[in-house]
This record gives C-alpha cells, structure tokens and sequence, in this order.
C-alpha cells in the first residue's frame, strides 16, 4: 500500500501541544494510587512535561543531547519522555531489568547526560558505574532519594522548571520552535538476541510519520472513546508506538506496567483496547482450557463444543460471508455457557487487542476469536517504529500480520526476505555506520531479515531468516511454527525451542507453565511440588509427550520432534534467555543447555 504520508506537525511536541489545545480538560492518563486510581486532564498532564522540560534546562540540558529513563512502564516514564522532548533533546531507553554494566554501556554509547531512574535500586545501578559514565551529569528519581545534587528527585526538577518559567516565560516556546523533524527524538537499543544491542535511531520525523499513519488506518481502528490499558515496556518500541497513537487521537490511557496486576485490573480499568505480547494470551489461554477440563468430561465437552462453533463463526467472518441461522442460535449458546465469562475477565468492554513483538500461534489467535475477544497481530521492528503491518477490526485474517500500514511499501528479496520502505523506517544505527549499511541499502529498503509472503493484500510472516533451520538432509524447517502449533495444543507448556540445523532430525526444550502443570500435579496425585520436581517426575513428561505425538501427527515427517527434553525451570529474563518483551533469545538458550541437547541426540554422538 502507497498513500502520501505528512503531518502537520514539526515535532512530536508540536503534536503534544496541539492536542492540550484541543482536548485541555478531557482525561489523558490514568495511574495506579494507593488503592484505586487518579486521572490527569491533558492541560494537567502538559503543566508537568512543561515543568520537566525547563527543568532539564536548568541542568544543563541543551539540542538533542541525551537523556535516559530506566525505570518500568508508569505514568511517570511517559511525563520524563514528553519532558526530555519538549526540552530539545532525545530519549535513551534501558529495560529496568538491565544489569549494571549492561546500563553502563548503554549511557555510554548514546553519550546521555542524564538518567530518569525509578528508585535507589536502579540509582544503585549507575552509582557502581559512575567512573565508567564521564558524560553523565545529573540522576532523577521517581521514587529515590535525593543528595542535592547528583541526584535529583522528579519534583525537585520539577520546581526548577516552574521557576525558570516564572523568570523567562518564553523560553518554552522558544525551546519547542527549535525543535527540526530531523532532529533525533529516540534512542531505542535492541534487546540483543544475538550480539551486543544496537542504538536505533529514530526521529521526530519517523514518529510523527506513525502518528499520521495510525490515524490514517480505518475508523474503526482506534477512536476518540477508546480508553487504552498500557502496560507493555515502554523501553520497547512497541510501548512507544501506542504511547504516539494516543497523543495523535486522544483518547485516554491507563498506565501500570505491573504484570502481576494485570489479570486483577482489567475488569476494574475496563479499557476497549490493548497491545501486549503473545505470551500473555498463551497463559490465558492455558488456564481457560485447564479450568474447562478441571469442570470434568460433561463441562469439557460444552467447552470444545463451543470453540467449535466460535471456530466456524470466526472463519466465516475473516471471509465476509454470512452466517446461517441455525449457526447464528448455536453461537448464541455458546457464547451464554462459555464466553461471556471469559469476555469478563477482560473488563466487558475490549474491542480488540493488538498484538506484536513475537509471532502468535493462529490456534490461540482463532480461539480468542471465537470468543468474541479479537486479536489483531501486527509486525513492525524496532528499525520501523513498530507499526508497519496490522489486521484491522474489520478487515483481518488470522495467522498474517495484516495490510501494510499507509506510506508503507514492500518488496521481497529473491530468498523471500521482506524489505519495507517508509517514513517510519530509522535513520541508522547509533555510531555503527557498517551496519547500518547492511540493514539499508542505497534506495531506502530496510532488509528486516524475517521471511514472509503476501496473501491476498496480508502479509503471512513464516520465520526469522536466521532462525531457519536446515537438517543434515538439506530439509528447511521454520521452527516458529512448530512451536506455535505445540503452544496451542498444549495448555500446560510455557515456552517450547525447536532445534535441528545441521542435524538428522528435529528436538525440542520445553518449559511448563508453572501454574497449570501445578494444577494438574494436584489433581493426578502429585501433591504440591516444585516446578523442578514435577519437571524430573515421568507421569509429567509422558503427560508432554502425549501432545508432542498429538502434534508431529499433524506436521511433514523431516518437521517431527523426535524427541525432548523439560528444561528444570522456566526461562527468564535475568538469565538472559528471554527479553523484556518476552521474546526468546534461542541461541543463548541452546548455549545454556548445550548438554542436555546433545543428549537428544546419542546416537550421532556414537557416530563421531
């Protein structure tokens, strides 16, 4: 798709300003506080991210220089960017959950001057670097405490910038005026699932491209009334891009980035729409079909009946085409003895929700859909600003990432990587001109390295260039898709890594999620024990084994699992084997548990 892509706007501050003047006293954040929540109108919310500008300046902060938040998503994050913008200067994203060197190195790299940093904890993190952080000048802290002076609380900044407004009222507009679209807006450093992360540069411009781009979707996309829950990092590109299509629509956003909390405040917040990433419905999903087979064989059968039904329904409306009366009444049953329920823990209200970062398995995406909860997958890459492809409320198909945003084109290379051109796409990596020069070539197209093909006008991606794997028959396997079939087989798994390049045949590590396999320890006499127990325990692994068969029936023989092994604990982000937006970094995961791959496959070892 190819439409003309402008705004109006000159900087995503401009954006900001324009929309405290068309909606000053309208509701635009919503923040977990003591027990319930507060609102801000968008003139409330604009007093503080004018306050943190000046601020800034204040401390010394000048054009473009860089300013970094480490802290997890809240509503503060969202006030520290809109200030760091409005002041001028750029943001520099770190994952809270980054180790201390792992922050050095990013500082360091993107030359920041100041950190946003949550609490002592994540203070504590750059004060045992600060010999190694010549550029950084001034700490800020949400919730931390305060020396005077190289490290400030967020309200001590705060009231500099009020002063410094009441000494030079137009030194605001003057700091806003000075503002290019070229100008950097974003350092978002790549999570690094293979490599050292890499500072991804993205400008006003690029924003203010998505922001249009976004209101140029459908109208049923995203409106004035919606009400979004944010929870997603905001270090992620993909929190940042629904943080931009707020600002260019309006409507408002509840923001807590506690994930334990999640589940408990959707029915209270009650939004219309959210991102998340895939592994949020796979838990979800894992616990709806471990409570129906809990309910007994009579409650299982009403449940797989009813997804039945959902099935067809859904299949029917991906093509547009009607639905008879006697599947019309049937649905309505079903959605009365299963659905609605579920349709509750979600708040009653969701309209859809999107969801990016990793690939969904179509099983669950369908599942969902049947109940009447639509998920509209998307891809883009932190190099894209995240938005680049997306289903539509009205116009979607399961198991593809959907039609190319507006301004957006596509090409594909011979092997079938796909290339996208668009005014989203980054202007290069920090510092890092060689690559740079082979992610864009000289006509613009940015090589994404994931392999896809369009269907239809949607794109259908079918894995990562260099996650395919190639058995020692010269067979290609797209391990993304195997595990996305066993994760909507399978609700007592967590995560599944399919290997085999260079080998006969294919295995897999497997992960359970906890709180089922849990469940169903205690309902098949196993009483309460560990997840390391219960992951060494043989009922367990012939349990798993049960749905590896139930899944190779269904795949080409050179794709099967010929064998597995259940790993004796979850994978994690401190173990680096997951990124904060859960994706699995599968190379440092095989390296972890290189022995235990090597057992899987005895008979090659005998071989050598």
């Amino acid at each position: 798709m190819k439409a003309e892509i402008t705004s109006p706007y000159r900087s995503v501050s401009e954006m900001l300003q324009r929309r405290v003047e068309e909606s000053a006293d309208r509701e635009a954040y919503r923040y977990p506080a003591g027990t319930g929540w507060q609102s801000l109108t968008w003139a409330q919310t604009f007093e503080r991210v004018r306050a943190i500008a000046l601020g800034l300046h204040a401390v010394g902060i000048e054009s473009q220089q860089r300013c970094a938040i480490l802290a997890s998503t809240r509503f503060e994050w969202i006030l520290a960017d809109l200030g760091i913008l409005s002041a001028g200067a750029a943001t520099t994203t770190i994952y809270p959950s980054s180790t201390p060197e792992e922050c050095a190195y990013i500082i360091a790299d993107s030359q920041s001057q100041v950190v946003f940093a949550e609490d002592d904890e994540q203070v504590d993190k750059l004060r045992g670097q600060r010999a190694e952080l010549p550029d950084l000048h001034t700490v800020i802290t949400f919730d931390g405490t305060s020396d005077g002076d190289w490290v400030l609380r967020l309200d001590e900044v705060e009231e500099r910038g009020r002063t410094l407004a009441a000494q030079q009222p137009e030194l605001f507009d003057e700091l806003l005026g000075g503002i290019e679209p070229e100008h950097l807006a974003t350092l978002v450093y790549t999570s690094g699932t293979t490599g050292r992360p890499k500072g991804v540069r993205l400008t006003h411009a690029n924003w203010l491209y998505v922001a249009e781009s976004m209101d140029a979707l459908d109208e049923s996309m995203l409106t004035e009334q919606d009400l979004q829950y944010l929870w997603l990092p905001l270090s992620h590109v993909f929190g940042k891009v629904m943080e931009m299509g707020q600002l260019r629509k309006g409507f408002p956003t509840a923001v807590d980035g506690n994930v334990d909390r999640l589940i408990d405040n959707l029915p209270v917040v009650q939004p219309t729409i959210m991102a998340a990433a895939p592994r949020i419905f796979e838990k979800v999903y894992n616990k709806v079909v471990t409570q129906a087979k809990e309910g007994g064989a009579l409650k299982y059968r009403i449940f797989r009946w009813a997804c039945g039904v959902g099935a067809r329904v859904s299949r029917l409306n991906q093509r547009h085409q009607p639905i008879d009366l006697r599947t019309r009444i049937q649905y309505a049953i079903a959605d009365r003895l299963v659905f609605q329920k579920l349709r509750a823990r979600f708040g009653g209200r969701l309209r859809y929700f999107i969801s990016g970062s990793a690939p969904l398995s179509p099983e669950i995406a369908e599942f969902f859909d049947a109940a009447g909860v639509r998920i509209l997958e998307g891809y883009g890459l932190t190099e894209t600003c995240a938005a680049t492809f997306v289903n539509l409320p009205t116009d979607y198909r399961i198991g593809t990432v959907g039609r190319p945003f507006p301004g957006t084109e596509i090409s594909f290379a011979e092997d079938g990587e796909i290339l996208i051109r668009n005014g989203a796409v980054m202007h290069g990596y920090h510092r890092m001109p060689e690559e740079t020069a082979a992610a864009l070539d000289e006509d613009g197209w940015f090589h994404t390295g994931d392999i896809g093909a369009m269907e239809d006008g949607f794109l259908r991606i079918t894995d990562r260039k260099k996650d395919l794997i190639k058995t020692s028959g010269g067979k290609y396997v797209a391990p993304q898709s195997v595990e996305g079939r066993f994760k909507a087989v399978c609700p007592y798994v967590g995560n599944v890594i399919v290997h085999g390049d260079e080998r006969p045949y294919c295995t897999a590590l497997v992960t359970l999620d906890e709180e089922a396999i849990a469940q169903w320890a205690r309902d098949n006499g196993l009483g309460d024990r560990s997840y390391e127990q219960l992951a060494a325990e043989e009922p367990v692994r012939a349990l798993i084994e049960s749905y590896v068969d139930e899944v190779n029936a269904g795949l080409a023989r050179h794709e099967t699992i010929k064998s597995f092994a259940i790993l004796p604990r979850d994978l994690t982000i401190e173990n680096g084997e997951i990124t904060p937006s859960l994706k699995v970094k599968r190379k440092v995961v095989e390296n972890n548990y290189t022995d235990l791959l090597e057992g899987l496959y005895p008979n090659v070892r005998q071989a050598l």
